[in-house]
């Protein structure tokens, strides 16, 4: 006696990653645009959510597609679905800027003026 439930209408998002420091969750800011009811205007919303990523794959700066889930945490609601962009600078060591000509600020008490 198996049951098939139809297929709920889940909504989907996209957004770009803003924070990848918490285990298994990343932070995802999503923006919306729309014209303002009484005076017209076009208006941003942004919104933050917290999405469950099981793989750890998403960093920073990526535009990524979430699902709408059952709650996985006290404020987790949605799971990754794909990595819809990769953001070119994510994979960057910190000492990318030197190499680029940027020169390296001088150390606290080195005076050569």
């Amino acid at each position: 006696m198996t049951m098939n439930r139809p297929p709920t209408k889940r909504r989907r998002i996209r957004g770009v990653v803003t924070s990848d420091r918490c285990a298994k969750t990343i932070t995802v800011r999503v923006s919306r645009r729309f014209r303002h009811p009484k005076y017209g205007k076009m208006v941003r919303r942004d919104q933050k959510v917290h999405a469950h990523d099981e793989a750890g794959e998403a960093r920073v700066g990526d535009t990524v597609e979430v699902i709408e889930c059952r709650p996985m945490s006290r404020t987790k609601r949605w799971r990754l679905v794909r990595i819809v962009e990769r953001n070119p600078e994510a994979g960057l060591p910190a000492a990318a800027g030197i190499e680029a000509g940027r020169p390296e600020a001088p150390a606290p008490g080195d005076a050569t003026t």
